[in-house]
């Protein structure tokens, strides 16, 4: 039997791999989750330790259906919508997918929030800046992007009509909407099959195999553990002053590429994979275009409920070399 004493939470994409480590927290802290996924990026295999716990339940469908979708909401108290077509590979070869999974689901949870008031925290990403050579990204920084002939871009693009959406449903209808912008999350479970690349170098360098970077390998990035990304959305949902307000969420600790992949090489220590480098086009596209950094201002998420990152991104590495460890035994 459900309490009706705890909170009540939706995550569309609850399956995933960050919405499988929000639904441990927040049933950890003693609230009802429930999750609605398709399980097109999603995994059973993520959610299978939840399913025996009386506050968890799931349905396996997806967001823009609406019978479901009302169901869900009218029983939910708050939603972190972070259902979504994610991954550089996935984008490159289904921008079709990409553009209306991410417009149209996300259109289909505002409104269902909005008939029933509930508050919704839309994840969106840092892809959003785009080409932006301003480093550190803060929240109101320009946009830059490429053509519309790349459709690399149509994920940015799609991400952030996600944000004026959700905004313009705070603005006109006075619908709580929060807006996270996520930097690089990383962590066990997340997969490599869409491009992720430190999933990618973990299996690879655990194979033996040669870890690819793409490019030169300049490029950076920084990694925020996917644990320090919960914590600071469960403090975020504990924050009336954020409703209506765009955050940066990740690490400022930055790395290349390169580096990273000796990282992975160091603290895997066993194979001593060697490291290769593959052009963009080979690796996904030609033409393809990349950002040189990516790289958050933290500053805003931080004024308002003091998070801060945690976890180093050695410690981060480690835990994903154990979690595959585990899988391939």
């Amino acid at each position: 039997m459900k309490s009706k004493n705890n909170r009540h939470v939706l995550i569309t994409g609850g399956a995933g791999f960050i919405g499988s480590h929000l639904a441990e927290a927040l049933l950890a802290r003693g609230d009802v989750v429930m999750i609605i996924d398709d399980l097109s990026t999603g995994r059973l295999e993520n959610i299978q330790h939840l399913r025996d716990n009386p506050n968890f339940s799931f349905a396996i469908d997806t967001i823009t259906n609406e019978l479901v979708m009302d169901r869900l909401v009218s029983e939910c108290d708050l939603i972190f919508h972070l259902a979504a077509a994610v991954g550089v590979q996935l984008i490159i070869s289904d921008p079709v997918r990409t553009i209306e999974t991410n417009i149209l689901g996300t259109h289909a949870v505002l409104k269902a929030a909005t008939r029933y008031r509930k508050p919704v925290f839309i994840a969106s990403t840092s892809e959003v800046y785009g080409k932006g050579e301003r480093v550190p990204f803060h929240e109101e920084d320009d946009r830059v992007l490429g053509p519309t002939t790349k459709s690399r871009w149509s994920y940015s693009d799609s991400k952030a009509i996600d944000e004026f959406l959700g905004l313009a449903y705070y603005h006109k209808f006075g619908l709580p909407v929060t807006i996270v912008r996520f930097f690089n999350t990383v962590g066990p479970r997340q997969t490599g099959q869409y491009g992720m690349v430190v999933p990618r170098f973990v299996q690879q360098a655990l194979r033996g195999a040669p870890l690819t970077v793409y490019g030169d390998g300049d490029q950076s990035r920084c990694f925020c553990n996917v644990r320090d990304v919960v914590r600071a959305l469960l403090l975020l949902a504990g924050t009336p002053a954020a409703v209506g307000e765009v955050f940066n969420v990740g690490s400022i600790e930055e790395v290349s590429i390169l580096e990273l992949a000796q990282k992975v090489r160091m603290l895997e220590g066993e194979q001593q994979s060697e490291i290769v480098f593959i052009s963009y086009d080979e690796a996904y596209a030609p033409g393809f275009e990349d950002m040189q950094r990516r790289v958050p201002s933290i500053d805003k998420v931080t004024r308002f409920t003091g998070w801060r990152p945690q976890i180093s991104l050695d410690e981060t590495i480690q835990e994903v070399i154990t979690y595959y460890r585990a899988e391939e035994s």
